[in-house]
């Protein structure tokens, strides 16, 4: 079988979309600093992660290449935990819960709303970055079901008719002054 040859490094955009090439000098200094074997590959990608705000493909394929780890390897540890994305997230995460308490009590018409206002399904971000969609199994407070969050702000005994007023305060809050 021959061997194939070392990856080179890649200058891509990493599926950010933007068309300028990634900068991949973070991964080089996570990795010179923190992976000393395989056991420091999940801080090592818990690292890049807040570093790149995702984990694209062409960062696995570096962190690959510089630290001998297969690519293989690497991906298996960011699909097992969900703590790791490989899509760009959205500037505001709005989780809704859907534990049993949130749920009796309406959950389902707060996530039909939010994926209504957002144009999204839950695990995906809006096209203009501006907003991941995640539902929970519990945010743990249940007292005050059904629950949903923004940014880890509780928004308690939410209605669907509420959604679209508590995502406009979001809307504008990421924006520089100028951008409409």
């Amino acid at each position: 079988m021959p061997r194939r040859a070392p990856l080179p490094p890649v200058q891509e955009d990493g599926g950010a979309g933007h068309g300028e090439p990634l900068d991949l000098s973070a991964v080089a200094e996570i990795a010179a600093a923190r992976c000393h074997s395989d056991a420091d590959l999940i801080p090592v990608l818990q690292q890049i992660q807040a570093h790149y705000g995702y984990l694209p493909e062409v960062v696995v394929f570096e962190l690959a290449r510089l630290t001998g780890i297969p690519a293989s390897r690497i991906f298996g540890v960011i699909t097992f935990y969900a703590q790791f994305t490989t899509l760009p997230r959205g500037r505001h995460t709005v989780r809704v819960c859907q534990g049993t308490a949130c749920h009796v009590r309406g959950a389902h018409e707060v996530l039909h709303s939010v994926q209504k206002a957002l144009s999204v399904v839950p695990g995906e971000t809006t096209a203009d970055l501006d907003f991941s969609l995640e539902t929970v199994a519990c945010l743990g407070a249940c007292s005050f079901a059904p629950v949903m969050t923004v940014d880890g702000r509780y928004f308690a005994k939410m209605r669907g008719s509420r959604v679209p007023a508590v995502l406009a305060e979001f809307e504008t809050s990421g924006r520089d002054e100028g951008d409409g």
